[in-house]
């Protein structure tokens, strides 16, 4: 399988099942779904950046790839937002898979109405400054999550996680594995012969 072909093998997964295999520590805390709910996956292109500053987000967007996700350590901050619907329609023409913003967002209506991926702390009307100074393709802390610059993101409606290309082949594996044990528990529940078995292996399936 192909580097593009593993990458894009995670589409779809569940977050919560690709977080309980590894050991449920990656992905960052307090970021949520701007858009209409199209799963995201593609590889970590980072920036860090001033607060309240987006100079350097314009700068990776000159750098930006197909399937690359724009991810940015704001510091957390949400009293100015870093992209809008015009960064947006760049992103979207260069192909970039999604932006992970710790920090805020603006023209939220755009985004909601986009199935371009987009995860953020929050709106705000407020606009960036454009000074500088900033990083990009180093790693950066998102939520209390660290990212390399070319890591795995991954994201649905409960938030994003992060992981090494190097543990992509493993995990997709046991993910899968992980799934099938699921749907058999499922069964199990419908046709009642369910004996408690989800309880005995919580350290493996929530």
């Amino acid at each position: 399988m192909s580097e593009a072909d593993l990458v894009h093998a995670f589409r779809g997964l569940p977050t919560a099942v690709i977080s309980d295999n590894l050991d449920r520590l990656p992905g960052p805390v307090g970021l949520r779904a701007f858009h209409s709910g199209t799963p995201l996956v593609g590889r970590a292109l980072t920036v860090r950046t001033r607060v309240g500053d987006n100079l350097a987000i314009h700068q990776a967007l000159e750098l930006v790839k197909p399937g690359d996700v724009i991810v940015v350590d704001g510091g957390g901050d949400v009293s100015r937002a870093l992209v809008g619907e015009i960064m947006k329609a760049i992103a979207e023409k260069k192909d970039a898979a999604g932006f992970v913003i710790d920090g805020a967002i603006r023209d939220s209506a755009a985004f909601a109405s986009s199935d371009f991926p987009c995860y953020a702390r929050a709106a705000i009307h407020r606009g960036p400054y454009k000074n500088g100074p900033g990083e990009v393709n180093v790693p950066v802390s998102i939520g209390g999550c660290v990212i390399s610059p070319g890591d795995i993101i991954v994201g649905d409606e409960d938030g994003i996680v992060n992981f090494a290309p190097a543990k992509a082949e493993d995990l997709l594996a046991a993910v899968k594995a992980f799934l099938v044990r699921e749907e058999e528990i499922m069964r199990s529940i419908a046709d009642g012969t369910y004996q408690g078995a989800y309880g005995v292996k919580a350290t493996s399936i929530t």
